[in-house]
């Protein structure tokens, strides 16, 4: 790989290569998206309030489930097409092994619970709010939507088992999320 410069910092000289770079813990490092077969990072998530904390890595411990993303909560895409399409299939889902479904979003826990309630959620989709994008940026599926609110999840569906990321699609133009969700259970 071509370096394309080299950067001091901290007495530490560190090579800086072409792909999106993001500063963390003093040095610098090249964020790549998570891919199959890489664990999910241990970060809470919030639902419905912000004491209601829910870790991706232990709600998959010995189970299968799907986790999807949407840039946010009551968009017109992600409630027209989204997260009804899951809502619709999520007893298939469930029938075909798959224990839980929870949906991502860059939004407050309140807003969350709301979107849900509004689409007959209960018990099909946990609705999970990533309040300052902090899993969405450690995975590196998010993009900055300025003029919608800031920085977004990227849409996306995985298949995750004890942590694990088994199956992954991130389009944010594919037309018909569920097709992506058959094709990877």
């Amino acid at each position: 790989m071509r370096l394309l410069g080299v950067i001091k910092t901290l007495g530490r000289i560190v090579s800086i290569v072409p792909q999106r770079l993001i500063l963390r813990s003093y040095l610098i490092t090249a964020a790549m998206p998570i891919k199959e077969g890489e664990s999910l990072p241990n970060i809470d998530l919030f639902e419905e309030t912000p004491a209601n904390k829910v870790n991706l890595n232990e709600l998959s411990a010995g189970k299968k489930i799907i986790v999807f993303a949407v840039p946010g909560a009551f968009t017109p895409g992600c409630s027209k097409t989204h997260l009804p399409g899951y809502v619709k299939k999520a007893e298939e889902l469930k029938l075909q092994g798959i224990s839980e479904i929870a949906c991502v979003a860059v939004n407050d826990p309140f807003v969350m619970s709301a979107w849900g309630k509004e689409h007959n959620v209960n018990g099909k989709i946990r609705m999970l709010a990533d309040t300052q994008a902090t899993f969405t940026k450690s995975i590196d599926l998010g993009q900055d939507l300025a003029p919608l609110g800031g920085y977004r999840s990227k849409r996306y569906s995985m298949v995750v088992e004890n942590g694990k990321v088994q199956s992954l699609q991130v389009d944010p133009m594919v037309p018909d999320i569920m097709l992506v969700v058959e094709l990877s259970v």
